[in-house]
């Protein structure tokens, strides 16, 4: 199995930013969010699941999943976001895994938004946090998502703090600044992960002599 560094950061840091970064260096990239996207689509079993107990209104006239209304019921129903955890987070890991485990690349980044939120930092070799200050985190999530400050400030807090998320971290990205600083640091650290990749190939290549 490939070497894995798990990439993190709060809503609106630029994790999509540095992921796409990452592969451009042709870092096999394994998304929880796009996988979370394909367990809900339709003709998949969970889609149904959602709509027997949430109600049709959650599906949009195309058969597909309403996205926005679903956050909505999340985070206004705590007994509703635990039901469709425990429904989606199986699903998610075990399609997780299979990606991981079909990967060819010397090591993999997994993004995952809610890596500390979940606990599944230690699932990872290696934690790389997107960071920036939360107003900034504000200010991308308001434009990007087309959403008020009060939707977004609930959207924040429904998240581990950024002191959290650092304290789990052993690499960190800056991501305050433009675009361009991004690109210098994401070399640096590909580097050091093809040598920490490579250095673990060579572990388990002994333990099993």
């Amino acid at each position: 199995m490939s070497y894995v560094v798990a990439l993190t950061g709060g809503i609106g840091s630029g994790k999509s930013t540095v992921a796409e970064s990452f592969a451009r260096h042709g870092v096999s990239i394994v998304d929880a969010d796009v996988i979370a996207r394909q367990v809900v689509e339709p003709g998949q079993p969970a889609l149904h699941d959602l709509a027997v107990r949430l109600g049709q209104q959650i599906l949009l006239p195309d058969g597909s999943l309403n996205r926005a209304l679903l956050r909505e019921i999340i985070f206004s129903d705590p007994t509703a976001k635990q039901w469709v955890n425990q429904l989606l987070h199986p699903l998610i890991h075990a399609k997780t895994r299979q990606f991981i485990a079909a990967a060819t690349t010397p090591y993999v980044l997994w993004v995952v938004p809610l890596l500390i939120e979940n606990g599944l930092q230690k699932q990872a070799n290696r934690v790389l946090v997107v960071d920036v200050d939360e107003q900034t985190q504000l200010a991308r999530t308001m434009l990007r998502d087309g959403v008020d400050r009060q939707q977004a400030e609930r959207i924040l807090c429904a998240q581990v703090s950024r002191q959290q998320r650092l304290a789990c971290a052993d690499d960190i990205i800056d991501n305050n600044g433009g675009a361009e600083t991004i690109e210098p640091r994401v070399a640096s650290l590909h580097s050091r992960y093809l040598e920490l990749a490579a250095s673990a190939t060579r572990q388990d290549i002994d333990k099993n002599e």
